[in-house]
């Protein structure tokens, strides 16, 4: 599995908030293992539209959509209780 390299609104996003190591380190785990327990993976609402979410920590999640089998894009990263 691979991730696109990110948008920079998104870089510095994950800068501003102190979480880049956070998303660096689950985004290792998400390419070795997408399924991994702490990523808490899943198919977000409406599913049809196929969007996905992995956690980054307890707060922020990291929405994606798959290019292809093997490759992600993230499109946002974001506080899951806002």
């Amino acid at each position: 599995m691979r991730i696109l390299p990110l948008h920079p609104d998104i870089e510095k996003y994950l800068h501003k908030h102190g979480l880049y190591p956070k998303f660096e380190k689950q985004k290792r785990l998400f390419e070795t293992n997408p399924r991994h327990p702490s990523l808490n993976t899943e198919l977000m609402e409406p599913k049809h539209l196929r969007f996905f979410s992995f956690r980054v920590d307890k707060k922020y999640r990291a929405l994606f959509f798959f290019h292809s089998n093997d490759v992600v894009e993230v499109i946002e990263v974001n506080n899951h209780y806002k």
